[in-house]
């Protein structure tokens, strides 16, 4: 009886009606639709902020000018004097290109290192059978939540007392010191390990039967199949040690192994301090990373999506 009555309930409902509901529903659907891009929009704008206001302060060169549009909208706006002065500045003030090649040499050290040791790290958990394997991924995932900041005085007294191919000579000051403690990595790892498990086993398998050994089922069967986990990782450790600075202020002595951002940190410390040099000088640390990110970015996004990393 329930049946029928909601049967004829249905019948009753004119095409009028019909068509109502669904320019209702509809109408609501694109409401949300267009809620969702202004919040969107309202949120890249806000994160966009300091980025706008450091470029545009970079393009200042009367630093009254500057200091005085703080607090108003102008700091947003490029009017005055605008010149490149302050980045001819923040060449002549300091070696911005050493700077630039230091940190270039360490992250990409650090990343086509990291990227072999640490696959070939989470492949040998992932994959062969050995006693303690179990015992060793728990103390890698424990590792992952321990602070690097509350091992950094231990590493630098141990690192202090390594000699450089059995000289006098500390790593202190050097490019290994920046590049050797960082290769291995326990995120890294676990983010290998995780993909590395949802391989099918069968592939590795027929690859034994055929006669290929360990190495040469990593190189050129699990290898091709894990390029996103291969992309998130390297994105990740070049945006993490890019703005290293706390180990790098305190291993490195002068400017001849000195990374981006501890040369950056010398401003403060020279006189005048001139905002519109410091400006220029952040603004030419953080262009490449934004073009990079620009023309890799669908890759970054897949790679991400890949890999289920959130937040």
């Amino acid at each position: 009886m329930a049946l029928t009555t909601e049967k004829n309930v249905r019948a009753s409902v004119t095409p009028t009606q019909k068509a109502s509901q669904r320019s209702l529903s509809s109408g609501r659907k694109y409401a949300w639709l267009t809620l969702n891009y202004l919040l969107m929009i309202l949120l890249a704008i806000f994160f966009l902020f300091p980025t706008v206001f450091m470029m545009v302060s970079s393009l200042k060169a009367n630093e009254n000018q500057l200091l005085q549009d703080l607090s108003t909208v102008n700091a947003f706006i490029p009017y005055g004097d605008i010149s490149l002065q302050n980045y001819s500045d923040a060449f002549h003030r300091l070696p911005f290109g050493l700077y630039m090649f230091n940190s270039a040499l360490i992250v990409t050290c650090i990343v086509a290192l990291g990227l072999v040791v640490n696959s070939l790290i989470a492949y040998a958990l992932a994959r062969i059978p050995f006693p303690g394997r179990k015992l060793i991924v728990v103390v890698i995932v424990a590792l992952i939540v321990i602070p690097f900041e509350s091992v950094v005085v231990p590493l630098l007294l141990m690192v202090n007392q390594f000699p450089w191919f059995g000289g006098s000579t500390t790593w202190i000051d050097s490019y290994q010191v920046q590049i050797i403690p960082f290769i291995a990595d326990a995120f890294s790892v676990f983010l290998f390990y995780q993909f590395f498990l949802d391989i099918p086993k069968a592939y590795e398998e027929a690859a034994l039967v055929d006669g290929a050994s360990r190495w040469r089922i990593y190189w050129q069967l699990v290898v091709p199949l894990s390029r996103p986990v291969f992309a998130t990782v390297a994105i990740w450790q070049v945006l993490t040690h890019l703005g290293d600075f706390l180990w790098p202020l305190l291993v490195t002595r002068g400017d001849t192994y000195r990374p981006l951002m501890v040369g950056m940190d010398v401003f403060f410390g020279q006189s005048p301090l001139r905002w519109g040099d410091i400006m220029a000088f952040a603004s030419m640390i953080i262009l490449p990373v934004l073009i990079a990110f620009l023309l890799f970015q669908k890759w970054f996004l897949r790679s991400v999506a890949t890999t289920g990393i959130i937040g």
